[in-house]
């Protein structure tokens, strides 16, 4: 058994650093310059205690995980890094670096987010079978997609850990602009809200958008009034907010339908002949 668990996993071994190229697809973006600082302090004093994940590229080498410990490598001046070689498909290659990712817990919230949405898009995947790629459960994914969403500035907050992805969740939950959703991001960081605090805000932003949607537009109302004067009955303009609607125009009996009518196409025969 024990030859055949070596087999299954290569030890690692040492190659050139400048022989690794960079993945383009590294889901992590963003790196903290004081751990990445103290990780290559690490380095120096003591080596690379676990090696870095790469696959053969033509006489090279391409990286699949590890890009930290990559950077801090370079950083503190090694000139050989060990590494794990494997095989690894150009269409396996971002999940391999995501599930590594994932599990080491790298990544901010955004980053896995986009690496969610990059790796649905490029497997043709939906949400419950990525799901059950990266051992997660399906809200899980839903939750983290639903952050991208969030205005640039906002989602920077997240990245930078200034705002949580629960602090986040009650702002995508307001319905409200993104200029609205920024401020009020920046408010809960100025003032240290908590995530219960921003779903009071999220609530109280919501009821304000639905009043604002049922208070009606004096313009529609004047109209309203000048076509039940016009044709003497009930009249109501329906959708007029969103810039297009529908004219409801009541009737009582045939005889009521019959007279609006008349007025109707009597006053579009005097439209039609002063237009002319």
């Amino acid at each position: 058994m024990i030859p055949e668990a070596a087999a299954a996993e290569p030890a690692p071994g040492e190659i050139d650093i400048d022989r690794i190229s960079t993945n383009p697809d590294q889901p992590r973006l963003q790196f903290d310059e004081q751990r990445l600082n103290e990780l290559a302090e690490s380095i120096r004093r003591r080596g690379i205690l676990q090696p870095v994940l790469v696959r053969p590229l033509g006489d090279a080498y391409q990286l699949v995980a590890g890009e930290r410990r990559l950077m801090a490598a370079q950083r503190a001046g090694l000139l050989r890094i060990p590494v794990l070689v494997r095989e690894i498909a150009e269409e396996d290659l971002l999940e391999n670096a995501l599930i590594e990712n994932i599990h080491r817990e790298d990544l901010n919230p955004i980053e896995q987010a986009q690496a969610f949405q990059n790796l649905m898009e490029s497997s043709h995947i939906t949400q419950e079978e990525l799901a059950e790629r990266v051992q997660k459960e399906r809200s899980t994914i839903a939750n983290a997609l639903r952050l991208l969403k969030l205005p640039p500035a906002v989602k920077l907050m997240v990245a930078e850990g200034k705002l949580s992805p629960g602090h986040a969740r009650a702002l995508l939950a307001a319905n409200a602009t993104p200029a609205a959703m920024t401020r009020a991001a920046q408010t809960m960081v100025d003032r240290g809200l908590s995530v219960r605090e921003a779903e009071r805000w999220a609530k109280k932003s919501q009821t304000e958008h639905e009043k604002a949607e049922k208070r009606p537009d004096p313009n529609v109302t004047a109209a309203e009034d000048r076509l039940r004067i016009l044709l003497g009955t009930r009249v109501k303009i329906v959708g007029a907010q969103k810039g297009r609607g529908s004219i409801r125009i009541h009737f009582f009996s045939p005889e009521d339908l019959t007279r609006i009518f008349g007025i109707i196409t009597e006053n579009k025969r005097r439209y039609d002949g002063g237009a002319r």
